[in-house]
């Protein structure tokens, strides 16, 4: 018989865990699960998924990793900010780069932490996005302001995209629906960009920035 003067149970935050890389994902299940006030309501593998498992289990949160096959956790931020506006999006990443912080905060994320921070912070900043704050790592902040602004153009992101594979400018152009021409204003243009030498290194820098 529940006492009359206790306090009502705090009600459980439900999260949406996706992490493509089994043990990753099931080890951070395990470490939240040790919360008393945090439930992994469930968990995917794909950014593809996300949407529809966020519809199925109607979560508080969404707690995305970066790259997944499928869709990226950017990707699907943006889809959840459109289809489920009331479920908040966590970004959990590896890779702590300045430019996809900055693309994490334009997809609508409300937080942005790499995977080496403590477990107890994560939690912490699950706990503050319902609260309506903002949680980003204090680190990479400062080198997102330091960096500046993804200086590359949509279609000088695509372009340099499919060029990662060694594709030549005609294989390009026909797959982007391009003239060769076009190609290669676009990536002569990305290469003085990012300050690089070729292409490949183009595509380097580019990624390591978080650009692309």
């Amino acid at each position: 018989m529940t006492d009359p003067g206790s306090a009502p149970p705090t009600r459980r935050i439900r999260i949406l865990l996706a992490e493509d890389q089994s043990m990753v994902r099931e080890a951070l299940a395990a470490l939240l699960g040790l919360e008393g006030d945090i439930e992994v309501a469930v968990q995917v593998a794909r950014g593809d998924e996300v949407l529809d498992a966020a519809r199925a289990h109607r979560p508080d949160v969404a707690l995305l990793d970066i790259e997944m096959p499928g869709l990226s956790g950017l990707d699907a931020a943006v889809l959840l900010r459109r289809e489920l506006p009331a479920v908040k999006v966590v970004i959990l990443t590896t890779f702590g780069r300045p430019g996809y912080l900055r693309r994490a905060m334009e997809s609508g994320a409300e937080a942005f932490l790499v995977k080496d921070a403590p477990a107890a912070q994560l939690a912490d900043a699950l706990r503050r996005v319902l609260r309506g704050e903002r949680v980003i790592d204090p680190t990479l902040a400062v080198a997102a302001l330091t960096d500046g602004a993804n200086p590359l153009t949509d279609r000088e992101q695509d372009v340099l995209r499919a060029c990662a594979d060694g594709s030549t400018n005609a294989e390009l152009a026909a797959a982007l629906s391009l003239s060769p021409g076009t190609v290669r204003n676009y990536l002569s243009t990305a290469i003085q960009k990012t300050t690089a030498r070729n292409r490949a290194e183009a595509v380097r820098i580019a990624r390591d920035k978080g650009w692309l």
